[in-house]
């Protein structure tokens, strides 16, 4: 019989990259296939308002990493910095916790462990032979093909979609999934373990192994919607960039790209459902997203816009079956969720306190019914949204939802209890400017002092141009740890 010396719960921290808050099957997708995920939900915690404040990979995942804002850790947009101070797996590790990471983690410098103990990295399938464990994988597998896992030649940014090129062993959701095995059948067993599987589908390319192609390519795929408030393409475009923001693609074009993102999605669930199998029974299992994907909705693709395709992110959380948990199996929970309260809610299952200057809060109290209230609003910002020359803020109770474009001074104001789509912009109508003044008010209270000059005279100032997506204060990452630039995200 195994002697296990610690008691506490292992966590197994599931992160799939640019997965949409409303692409879960048990959330009511009218295609979309999640079984594993959906009896995750519901033997678990699911929040359907959960949101990335900052909807782009790099200050999302510092965010995850340290329970900070994007404008407290430093880095707005995808950029390279130094990530200083603690760091969830980090507190985890002095604790006590062998921690491993598998797949992405998007931080500099690139294969610093910022408290894992191990890593199998990498941040995508894209990259020169050896570049990092994943290349090598193919490598050793006899690929050696110039960037082998982009070799299909679908945009790693793009809306190109087509079938995997390579064996489904070979595919990096897959790729995964059996390096999270090999961890969890060599861990030591006397202590607990922190496990991050960090997927980089669904984000593009669109490419899962042939069967998902296939079944999503056969179906009735549900079309983008589009708001008149947000239409630039009065029809189809040919000759748009690959990797056009704003798209307007013919309906085969976009029922591909449709196909191949949920064909992804239903390839991470199948590969999820093969760890979970070997997981010991005392196990938090967390499952998130770093941001969403318009998908074609309002005439965008990708992320970085407040809009719900991009901010809003499926979040799910399953203690173990143990009676105090009882209650938090099939709860679905409406509150405002962030990444910045992963970190203190997984240390405070693990009985570790929670590292000063971390703003996120533990989710535990809301979980157990021992929380009378929550968080009024969130707060969200990018410093860059391509094609509108500013950045953008917002803010969302989960009911309605302000968003301001400090470069130019534009704004969208939704209803999002009677649109949960966001079809109709009510911010020039007459009968919502009181409400529309009272978020601007909060949000001058947000950004007041901030170093951009996003508020003059306690009021929101147009500042011409987007924002800096680095801090002055963070710290640059040297030359000396190698080439700094960003992959994919």
């Amino acid at each position: 019989m195994t002697d296990i010396t610690d008691s506490r719960p292992n966590i197994v921290l599931f992160m799939t990259d640019e997965q949409r808050g409303d692409c879960l099957g048990i959330d009511g997708h009218p295609v979309l296939q999640t079984p594993y995920l959906d009896e995750l939900a519901a033997t678990g915690v699911r929040f359907r308002r959960a949101y990335s404040a900052c909807p782009v990979c790099v200050p999302a995942r510092r965010t995850l990493m340290t329970g900070k804002r994007p404008a407290s850790h430093g880095i707005l947009m995808n950029a390279v910095g130094w990530l200083d101070g603690p760091t969830l797996p980090g507190e985890l590790s002095r604790a006590g916790y062998q921690t491993h990471l598998v797949g992405k983690l998007h931080l500099f410098p690139r294969r610093r462990l910022y408290g894992f103990d191990s890593s199998v990295w990498a941040d995508s399938p894209f990259g020169p032979p050896a570049s990092d464990d994943y290349q090598l994988f193919l490598a050793r597998e006899g690929v050696r093909s110039w960037n082998a896992g982009v070799a299909h030649g679908a945009h790693q940014n793009g809306w190109v979609a087509r079938p995997w090129h390579l064996p489904e062993n070979l595919h990096f959701t897959h790729w995964c999934a059996d390096q999270a095995l090999d961890f969890l059948h060599r861990r030591d067993p006397t202590v607990p373990f922190f496990l991050k599987v960090s997927f980089h589908q669904p984000h593009q390319p669109c490419t899962p192994p042939q069967p998902y192609w296939d079944r999503y390519m056969a179906m009735d795929l549900p079309e983008p919607v589009v708001g008149d408030w947000a239409r630039v393409y009065d029809g189809p475009q040919r000759g748009l960039s690959v990797t056009s923001w704003r798209t307007a693609l013919t309906p085969e074009l976009m029922r591909q790209y449709r196909a191949g993102y949920y064909g992804s999605i239903n390839h991470v669930d199948d590969q999820i459902g093969r760890v979970l199998t070997a997981l010991p029974a005392n196990t938090v299992v967390l499952f998130l997203s770093d941001h969403g994907e318009m998908l074609g909705d309002h005439q965008w693709i990708r992320k970085r816009n407040a809009f719900e395709g991009s901010a809003r992110i499926p979040f799910v959380l399953r203690m173990p079956p143990e009676p105090r948990w009882q209650d938090a199996r099939g709860q679905v929970r409406e509150e405002l969720v962030e990444l910045m309260d992963v970190m203190p809610t997984l240390l405070e299952i693990a009985g570790i306190e929670v590292p000063e200057g971390v703003e996120g809060e533990s989710l535990l109290s809301l979980i157990l019914g021992d929380r009378a209230s929550w968080r009024p609003f969130l707060h969200g910002e990018c410093a860059i949204v391509p094609t509108l020359d500013s950045g953008m803020q917002y803010l969302t109770d989960g009911r309605r939802k302000y968003i301001w474009y400090p470069g130019t001074g534009s704004q969208h104001y939704f209803d999002l209890e009677n649109d949960p789509r966001e079809m109709e912009d009510l911010s020039a109508s007459p009968g919502h400017r009181a409400d529309i003044d009272d978020w601007r008010s909060r949000l001058v209270a947000e950004l007041d002092g901030r170093p951009e000059g996003f508020v003059e005279d306690g009021r929101l100032r147009i500042t011409g141009g987007p924002a800096a997506p680095v801090m002055d204060w963070v710290r640059p990452v040297d030359e000396a740890f190698g080439r700094v630039e960003l992959t994919p995200g």
